[in-house]
């Protein structure tokens, strides 16, 4: 037990530190020793909230949070971990309509939620960065999904967020789709603000969340520990 636990925080520290060829050694080794493959998400998770608060603390560039998401894509796509998730999830979960709001660009922690809903056998319609609130209404229009998730890193974006659960009201949707908003600002109170049915500052917990969803139909704010 302790051999494992030392593996698990060495591939969280190669993780934080950008090292993709031992990152990606040392998950194939631990799926070989048995790992769980939800467990082995959550441990990439935690590199990557490891980066982005080097981020945040300005040591670590734009580039070094896409090297951590390449190194988490190539993770997920591990033959291990792909045959696992059909297995598991040999159908469509639901449907999720995705997108940063208005005013922001940032798309590392929309993609990494994306990967993990994907991986958890939903069928991901992603809208890119950038989007306003008539493109959601739009495409919730003529997708017809599940849940809207409305990421932004700014936190401006709490207005934006606010803006595109509005607009659904105005349109007549707002009651025919979960809508979970994610950022690491996000607060119990700008949850409340915004009006949507769950949040998250964590992409782990997150994908969680809509999974369970789709299991029972019951939706609740949920706040991340990053």
């Amino acid at each position: 037990m302790a051999e494992l636990s030392k593996m698990n925080e060495l591939l969280v520290r190669n993780v934080e530190q950008l090292d993709e060829e031992n990152s990606i050694k040392l998950a194939k080794e631990a799926l070989d020793e048995g790992i769980d493959p939800i467990f082995l998400l959550d441990l990439m998770n935690e590199g990557m909230k490891r980066v982005g608060k080097l981020y945040d603390r300005q040591d670590y560039y734009i580039a070094d949070l896409i090297m951590s998401g390449l190194i988490f894509r190539q993770v997920l796509e591990l033959e291990e971990m792909t045959d696992f998730f059909h297995r598991t999830y040999d159908k469509k979960t639901g449907k999720i309509v995705i997108g940063t709001v208005k005013g922001d660009i940032h798309d590392i922690g929309k993609d990494i939620f994306k990967y993990m809903l994907e991986a958890y056998g939903f069928e991901v319609i992603d809208l890119g960065v950038d989007v306003s609130s008539e493109i959601f209404v739009k495409n919730v229009e003529k997708h017809n999904p599940d849940i809207v998730a409305l990421s932004g890193v700014l936190t401006s974006t709490v207005d934006e967020m606010k803006e595109v659960v509005n607009s659904l009201m105005e349109a007549h949707l707002r009651d025919k789709v979960k809508i979970i908003i994610g950022a690491n600002h996000l607060t119990q109170d700008a949850f409340k603000f915004i009006g949507a049915d769950s949040f998250a500052t964590d992409a782990s917990v997150g994908a969680k969340a809509c999974r369970e969803w789709m299991k029972d139909g019951n939706g609740q704010g949920v706040e991340g520990n990053g």
